[in-house]
């Protein structure tokens, strides 16, 4: 039997009956209702054909059972900064760092005509999902992704896919479940398949799901800054992803949105380490996911609350629904992230400079041997940026020993934040 119980009521959700966070003595108003979550996506991965190549980040085998229960062990933590949902995938998502070519992973428990379902996945997924829901938190299960759409070889099969997932889904019998059915359903690979890629064969697929599952929560997302109306019609809650906008392109994002008038809850389930985004989507009745793709995307992730990125998010969202966490003292609100001892493979880093409050930062100089090298003017503040969540890597040889991030604040401070390599 389910402890948890989510549910829709307007544009805010419930669960076990009562809007989101207001259990919690102290919680803001403007919170209630939300469902802040992350993307969690690899929390059941697996590379059938090249498990070995993941064997890194200081561990010396990749073990996919391992992965599941250490994303299970850590939602407690979670848990207890305020997230109440995780998006994790079926099909994983891109490890955008390291592999080029993401089709080569094969992540999929689907057979090629879809009416099969690995039972190795069915097996973390339910794992996942029970832990979730002994703790009060919901899962979005994305169904889909596009670089293993050539893994279904047809229309057929994409239709047989998703019955297959919402069979296993519906068996569990746990109410703590919502579905995304494809994750950005108009990109990439998705064109070989037009009942994912159109907006009309997805909102056929989402009624499916729903019809399938015996009535879970069902939506779809697209890209960064993407809306369908069409899409958003059909869907019990209406999935937007933030990636690469400014804080006004994401505002102007929700509004066009909430203009549909469709009273439906508005949930970003992707956007970046962006944390200046969080402030957005909360000041304007959306709920936001986080997403960090050096520690939570790139396989084996480290699941718990990383030191940088993760801490300062884990504390903003803790801090915009009134639960109390120690002060952070003044320099202790900036790190210089991307040197932790096993973040690196093959010399490559990817160097940024996180911090909490990070509205406050005009630019940030990076230096290399006191050369600068690079100069970050929009969040999140790396080295060699390519969107909001791509950055090329600095190569680091044994002569470069310091590094340094000059932070300018808009109040006209300056921070030094330093790192030596031995």
């Amino acid at each position: 039997m389910s402890k948890t119980h989510i549910n829709v009521k307007g544009e805010k959700f419930e669960i076990n009956g009562e809007l989101t966070y207001s259990e919690i003595e102290g919680s803001l108003p403007s919170a209630q209702g939300l469902l802040m979550n992350a993307r969690f996506i690899q929390g059941i991965f697996d590379d059938k054909d090249m498990r070995e190549r993941f064997a890194r980040f200081g561990r010396s085998v990749y073990d996919p059972e391992k992965n599941t229960d250490d994303l299970a062990a850590a939602l407690p933590e979670w848990y207890a900064h305020g997230l109440r949902s995780f998006t994790v995938g079926l099909q994983g998502g891109g490890p955008v760092f390291t592999i080029d070519d993401w089709s080569t992973i094969n992540n999929t428990p689907f057979s090629d005509d879809g009416k099969s379902f690995d039972s190795a996945y069915e097996g973390r997924l339910e794992r996942l999902i029970k832990a979730a829901d002994e703790i009060g938190m919901t899962v979005i299960v994305s169904l889909l992704y596009q670089a293993q759409a050539h893994r279904l070889k047809d229309g057929e099969a994409v239709r047989n896919a998703v019955k297959t997932a919402c069979a296993v889904l519906k068996n569990l019998d746990c109410s703590n479940i919502i579905i995304e059915v494809a994750n950005e359903h108009h990109v990439g690979n998705f064109k070989i398949h037009p009942i994912i890629h159109s907006a009309e064969g997805m909102s056929y697929l989402i009624e499916l799901a729903r019809e399938q599952s015996g009535g879970m929560l069902v939506g779809c997302s697209g890209g960064g800054g993407y809306s369908n109306r069409e899409i958003a019609k059909v869907s019990d809650i209406i999935l937007i992803h933030g990636n690469n906008c400014t804080r006004q392109e994401y505002y102007n994002l929700i509004k066009k949105v909430r203009s549909f008038g469709m009273n439906k809850p508005i949930v970003c389930n992707e956007d970046s380490p962006c944390i200046g985004q969080l402030e957005v989507s909360l000041r304007n009745g959306a709920s936001w996911g986080y997403y960090n793709n050096l520690t939570k995307q790139e396989p084996p992730a480290d699941w718990g609350i990383t030191t940088g990125e993760d801490t300062y998010f884990a504390r903003r969202m803790a801090e915009r629904i009134g639960i109390r966490t120690p002060s952070l003292r003044f320099e202790d609100q900036y790190y210089f992230q991307g040197f932790e001892r096993d973040i690196t493979i093959d010399n490559k880093r990817w160097i940024r400079l996180a911090s909490l409050y990070p509205e406050t930062i005009n630019y940030v100089e990076f230096y290399r041997n006191g050369e600068l090298i690079d100069i970050a003017y929009d969040e999140p503040f790396m080295v060699n940026n390519v969107t909001t969540w791509i950055q090329q890597p600095c190569i680091i040889s044994e002569q470069d020993k310091e590094w340094k991030a000059l932070v300018y604040l808009r109040n006209g401070q300056v921070v030094e934040k330093k790192v030596e390599l031995r």
